[in-house]
């Protein structure tokens, strides 16, 4: 089917791509032969692993010394937000630096205010490596477990160059004990998920560091031309991402804001596909210089944002449970998304062919504060119940339809079932939808409930009478065989 992006889409997927380094659309590559070389006519055979598609949430984990100040000012989110504001006022507490770079801003006024002028961001270090002296890998890991994550995806590195890892490659513009985490968080947090029998991915700022590029960064125009394109960074970047590579042994290269020019990019992802067969990379690795070669990704990464249609090829929503994707102590619950919506976000991109990676911005400590928790938790309960519509399947003929009462479903598919998640409650006991298929036999089951409904199908149209009222909840599935 042929894709089409919302405007909310198109501007984190492709007319935003210059903040935020989404690629667009690809063809899906041919089979691959198993070997890859080092060029990108040999790369672009390679698959998205079985497992990805099957596996629907991941974690995002923003955490660095930004968690520390924990300070942005919620105006909206990504996409709704007139750019002409965005960099001054920006929502993202993890761009607290640049934030605070930018003359008159909120983020400058409260630093100023609440730390002193002559308070430097780097400072942050020490706070940030004393606080995490409490935290727990295990516990965090079993949270995003219980919320049915099948993967977790890390800010080893943000734009600010601080690492969560103690690399053995130095940083030449920040001192001794402002480089990096004293704990390996890297290597216990990707220990604790792989113990929770789920995958890891890294996050790395191949673009920007600003560390390299003190710039500030105060209009949409600017992004592109602040990625370093120096062989001095090129080198610097890519020794990161073998050391990650080698060390820490990843399922997901997750990169943002491009990468520069000189790397030797084509060379990582050759040895990373052939050392992980079932390793993907996504598509923000481009240079983000007008009429350069597109390099080769997996999957697409719009941002706040998700695709209106089924999709040929694979992409991942991210975003935050907030505005924000690091700890914002200033959010609320009406900045955060509730339950419901969460759930019926789920279902929407999955019904077209997509992941959600869903971030949790950690406190100092590793504390993921309760106002994200709880919705980790309530995501977490109704994929125990509802699972089976969501894991593993892949996209029915069409992804969208409407109960007779006007409620939303969405529809996954599965061996010989076909999924129908009513995006609400019923108000009766029958549930009549827009169902054309082959037959007029239909067994119904709802998932998760004791209960077998009478089902017919009739002049395209499934009408299900339930054996009673279904109880409350943010969302119900119907399982359908036509015989």
């Amino acid at each position: 089917m042929q894709s089409r992006l919302s405007r909310r889409a198109f501007m984190a997927a492709a007319g935003a791509s210059a903040i935020y380094g989404c690629g667009g659309a690809s063809e899906q590559p041919p089979a691959s032969a198993g070997k890859f070389d080092p060029n990108w006519e040999s790369i672009q055979t390679h698959e998205v692993p079985q497992w990805y598609h099957d596996a629907k949430l991941g974690i995002f984990v923003h955490w660095g010394l930004y968690s520390v100040p924990a300070w942005a000012t919620p105006i909206g989110e990504l996409g709704e937000i007139d750019w002409n504001r965005w960099f001054a006022n920006n929502p993202y507490s993890e761009w607290y630096l640049n934030s605070l770079r930018i003359d008159g801003s909120p983020t400058q006024e409260h630093h100023r205010n609440t730390y002193g002028a002559d308070f430097d961001y780097m400072d942050f270090a020490p706070q940030f490596n004393e606080a995490l002296q409490a935290w727990d890998p295990a516990a965090m890991a079993g949270l995003f477990a219980d919320a049915g994550a099948q993967y977790v995806v890390l800010t080893t590195k943000h734009h600010d160059g601080f690492t969560l890892w103690p690399s053995d490659v130095e940083n030449p513009n920040l001192p001794q004990g402002r480089r990096s985490t004293e704990r390996d968080v890297v290597a216990e947090l990707t220990a604790a998920v792989k113990a929770a029998q789920m995958r890891m991915g890294f996050y790395y700022s191949g673009g920007l560091d600003w560390s390299f590029n003190p710039e500030p960064i105060d209009t949409l125009e600017e992004v592109w031309g602040t990625i370093i394109h120096t062989q001095e960074f090129a080198d610097y970047a890519d020794a990161h991402w073998r050391e990650l590579i080698a060390k820490y042994d990843p399922s997901i290269l997750w990169n943002d804001i491009g990468y520069p020019e000189q790397a030797d990019l084509a060379g990582i992802v050759a040895d990373f596909y052939n050392t992980h067969p079932d390793g993907l990379i996504n598509n923000r690795f481009e240079t983000g210089k007008e009429g350069a070669p597109r390099r080769h990704h997996d999957f697409i990464t719009p941002e706040y944002a998700k695709m209106d249609e089924i999709t040929d090829y694979k992409w991942e929503t991210c975003r935050g449970l907030g505005y924000s994707f690091g700890y914002n102590r200033v959010e609320t619950p009406e900045h955060t998304i509730g339950e419901a919506e969460l759930i019926h976000l789920l279902a929407d991109i999955v019904s077209k062919n997509g992941n959600l990676l869903l971030n949790a911005g950690p406190m100092p400590d590793g504390t993921i504060p309760e106002l994200q928790a709880s919705r980790l938790r309530a995501l977490g309960a109704w994929l125990r119940k509802n699972g089976e519509a969501i894991y593993g399947t892949r996209p029915w003929e069409r992804a969208t339809g409407e109960t007779s009462d006007g409620i939303p479903v969405r529809f996954t598919a599965k061996g010989d079932a076909v999924y129908a998640i009513v995006l609400g409650q019923p108000t009766s006991n029958t549930v009549a939808l827009e169902f054309a298929a082959d037959g007029s036999n239909a067994s119904v089951t709802v998932v998760g409930e004791d209960q077998a409904p009478e089902a017919t199908v009739a002049d395209g149209k499934l009408t299900v009478k339930l054996a009673g009222p279904l109880p409350d909840a943010h969302a119900h599935v119907l399982r359908i065989v036509v015989g």
